[in-house]
């Protein structure tokens, strides 16, 4: 009798991070640590001047002993007083950075926006909108898959969307599920799609813009050929969610996310409800949709961040809250509020712990800053001696392949341009390769790999709003990573052929 042929289960993302921390411990051991000096540049971006911190491509020293012996400092197991062993990599991942982003300001906007849309949730009111927008696009659900695409990608192109992906996956998950779609639907058309328009953007502030200001290029400069690129991308995800979309409503079993979806056709219960749209659901509605509009508005007008977004997603949830009292939807009271509150927090809290471990991982290897001793800044040093060895187009591919495995460490957009771009503009020049070209290294690597790395924040708390685990998604999703890898690799090589 043959034994029956147990299928491989993912591990829990907690676990893939104590792995990956683990094996950043063991590099410590063997990698000698680094550092650069750091200098003030100035660059111009919509008609002001910018200062900008970068490191001195050629500044960087091992640290070394009174003997001249290169420091291998190891990681303790334990370090008491506030300091990096590796059994603290969690707290101390949870509490580094400021409210304006890292890991602290990132939990704290996760547990805001899902405390939030807890509220909302007990309001039903998306509920009964998902039931409106069912009967509404009957026969013409498709249109939803390109149409949101779009709109998400062109976010991340022009002001450099992606946090805010976690939000709206809230929103348009459950309506993906709803409509005979699966959870990883709804994440492909909000969040990759602003990490395809984030990485292809001819104008994003936080990356391609710093980027050029960091390399000397003209800011904003070879819009037309990142147009062009931005176009082709935004098609190709267009094109891979559409058919998988379809191939999942035919047989809905298929989608790796079946399982946990269920979390959302059992609390909805879309197929069992009545339309029941009354005046408080369309205010509760209406208090989103001009919140959302609000949140935008202070994205491209004023360049809102994680604390104002955050703040302006807790009154969305306070005021629907409260006309959700007003007008006795779901039986609600003031009690109510607070325990949607806490039970839309409590659900986004497993997302919000990873974030803190996730960034354990730079932790262990010394921190991103370049004028500090650490094994990244080694690593950052000998990866780019190795970039201008080979010829111009292999080399600007390297310089890809580089960003790209980078952006592991440092997922943050002008942070990953402040440490690397000093570096790789020289060296462009010295490998005869455009820094144009090396500018569009940066933004493809940094962009495209967002969409896999567990190290982004903003990827992991888009995966606790839908309730898919890390692994299940990096299982989905690696195929479509394989297609905008060699996508990338040809728009690099390209640029460098025709002299971009």
């Amino acid at each position: 009798m043959e034994k029956e042929q147990k299928a491989w289960k993912v591990p829990h993302t907690f676990i893939i991070v104590f792995f990956v921390v683990l094996a950043a411990a063991i590099l410590t051991y063997v990698v000698p640590k680094g550092q650069f000096t750091t200098e003030e540049i100035t660059f111009m971006q919509d008609g002001e001047e910018q200062t900008k911190t970068v490191l001195n491509p050629d500044s960087f020293s091992y640290l070394k002993d009174d003997d001249g012996n290169l420091i291998r400092e190891g990681t303790g197991l334990f370090e008491p007083g506030g300091g990096i062993g590796f059994l603290n990599y969690v707290f101390e991942g949870l509490v580094s950075g400021d409210k304006w982003g890292s890991a602290v300001g990132v939990v704290a906007f996760i547990l805001i926006i899902g405390g939030a849309f807890g509220i909302i949730m007990k309001t039903r009111a998306i509920e009964e909108g998902i039931l409106k927008v069912i009967e509404r696009t009957k026969g013409k659900e498709s249109l939803i898959i390109p149409i949101m695409f779009f709109l998400f990608s062109l976010g991340g192109a022009v002001f450099g969307m992606g946090e805010e992906a976690i939000a709206f996956a809230m929103i348009l998950v459950p309506i993906m599920i709803a409509i005979g779609y699966d959870a990883i639907t709804g994440i492909m058309i909000t969040y990759v799609a602003t990490q395809i328009g984030f990485a292809t953007s001819w104008m994003n502030p936080f990356g391609v813009a710093i980027a050029q200001g960091v390399s000397g290029v003209p800011v904003l400069s070879g819009a037309g050929f990142r147009i062009i690129m931005w176009i082709v991308f935004t098609l190709v995800g267009i094109i891979y969610t559409w058919r998988y979309a379809q191939a999942i409503r035919k047989e809905p079993k298929r989608s790796l996310s079946y399982a946990s979806d269920e979390y959302f056709r059992k609390e909805g219960r879309v197929q069992d409800l009545n339309t029941k749209f009354t005046l408080g659901h369309s205010l509760v509605i209406l208090t989103v949709a001009v919140g959302i509009a609000w949140i935008i508005w202070g994205v491209v007008e004023h360049a809102y961040y994680i604390p104002e977004i955050a703040s302006q997603f807790f009154t969305i949830g306070l005021v629907a809250g409260i006309i959700g009292v007003l007008f006795k939807l779901n039986g609600m009271s003031w009690d109510d509020i607070a325990d949607g509150f806490i039970d839309g927090a409590k659900d986004l809290l497993p997302a919000a712990l990873v974030v803190g471990m996730a960034k354990g991982i730079v932790i262990i290897l010394g921190g991103d800053s370049p004028d500090a001793p650490s094994v990244l800044n080694t690593m950052l040093y000998g990866a780019g001696q190795v970039v201008g060895d080979f010829p111009e187009a292999i080399s600007a591919w390297c310089m890809y392949v580089f960003q790209s495995v980078f952006n592991f460490f440092v997922v943050s957009g002008s942070g990953q341009a402040a440490l690397t771009m000093p570096l790789m503009a020289p060296l462009a020049d010295i490998a005869g390769v455009s820094r144009q070209v090396a500018v569009l290294a940066f933004q493809l690597g940094d962009g495209l790999t967002n969409i896999l790395v567990p190290t982004s924040a903003a990827l992991l708390g888009t995966l606790g709003a839908a309730r898919v685990d890390w692994g299940i998604w990096a299982k989905f999703i690696i195929k479509f990573m394989l297609i905008l890898f060699v996508l990338s690799s040809i728009f690099v090589i390209t640029a460098t052929l025709i002299g971009f």
